[in-house]
């Protein structure tokens, strides 16, 4: 009997049961519902740090937990929705905050709940402009905590403040072929808040693992974002650490083959959307200088919300419009109209 409990256990893992949507918590930070995807995530965050891998797959878990207990849509729950902005609050609490300490697991718990919560919220709100969240509830929790910590000696025990003020950039901005290496994997591997380029690399093979055109546009979102950031003179050292290009491999996949189809012209679309990121990246670390500086998601949400309601004024992008005094057509089994 209990060789057979344990039996269905499995095949509802290996079926969809609670494995499969906890995996794809991970991998619909890149938008992708594919478990397999999310498994190369958490095996990437583990080349940096187990414990990483645990606070992603834990803040999914918990994210996902609340979804299902509030009853939400089970289509959002099973397919990772639901899961993602957990999984990110939970691993940068972890990478910013001390992954060991007692008080930040207490916060990724606490906050991942909250996250199920704000997510709710901001689908509601967004879908009255018929706009996806993407990671919105993530970023307003993770800049709130990042505000408040601070304050709280548990949370944050260290000396010394995060305020800076902004300063003009300095350092040598011709790019070495290292340098061009490092940048381009860690434009990826930033979005999971991981320094090694290693990482990027796996995170890159998990892309195309889930399809062509994620991992196509995710390597040419990050080139995008290194000839945007050279072209107008950003350090070359700020450069090859990835934290200016991340947020453009983020907008180059949402905007090709996610929310828009994929095609050459979205693709260009996509590109655009990609430099427009990089190049809003410092203004949004500067605006939060004050609170240490920390852009996370912010550019990629402002620049995909913003691009993604442009793209309803352009047929090329969407497809046409139809015209203001055309009737849609009657619905399939509809009695015809009375002459």
């Amino acid at each position: 009997m209990r060789r057979s409990a344990e039996g269905r256990w499995w095949r509802r893992w290996r079926g969809g049961g609670a494995g499969r949507p906890l995996l794809r918590g991970p991998a619909q930070v890149m938008f992708l519902a594919d478990a397999r995807t999310g498994a190369v995530f958490c095996l990437a965050l583990a080349t940096a740090d187990w414990r990483y891998t645990a606070y992603a797959l834990g803040g999914a878990a918990l994210g996902t937990g609340t979804a299902r207990l509030l009853r939400v849509a089970p289509g959002r729950v099973e397919s990772g929705l639901e899961g993602f902005n957990a999984c990110l609050l939970a691993l940068c609490l972890a990478v910013f905050l001390g992954a060991g300490r007692p008080s930040t697991m207490l916060l990724a718990t606490a906050g991942c709940v909250v996250t199920a919560v704000a997510t709710a919220a901001v689908v509601r709100l967004l879908r009255v402009w018929q706009l996806p969240p993407l990671t919105l509830p993530y970023c307003l929790l993770a800049t709130a905590v990042t505000v408040a910590a601070p304050a709280f000696r548990r949370i944050r025990p260290y000396d010394g403040s995060l305020a800076a003020l902004p300063r003009a950039a300095s350092g040598a901005t011709a790019l070495s072929p290292a340098d061009l290496g490092r940048a381009f994997f860690r434009n990826v591997s930033q979005v999971f808040f991981l320094d090694e380029w290693y990482a990027g690399a796996l995170l890159l093979a998990g892309l195309f693992l889930a399809g062509r055109t994620a991992g196509l546009m995710a390597c040419a979102g990050s080139a995008t974002g290194i000839l945007t950031a050279w072209t107008l003179g950003a350090p070359a050292a700020r450069i090859a650490d990835g934290t200016l290009g991340c947020n453009a491999v983020l907008v180059a996949v949402a905007l090709c083959g996610v929310f828009l189809a994929a095609a050459p012209v979205t693709a260009g679309y996509a590109l655009l959307g990609a430099a427009t990121a990089t190049t809003v990246t410092p203004a949004v670390a500067h605006l939060l200088a004050p609170s240490g500086g920390h852009p996370f998601t912010w550019p990629f949400v402002l620049t995909t919300l913003g691009f993604l309601a442009a793209a309803r004024s352009f047929p090329r992008l969407t497809g046409p419009a139809p015209a203001a005094d055309e009737a849609p057509p009657p619905p399939a089994g509809a009695p015809a109209p009375a002459a």
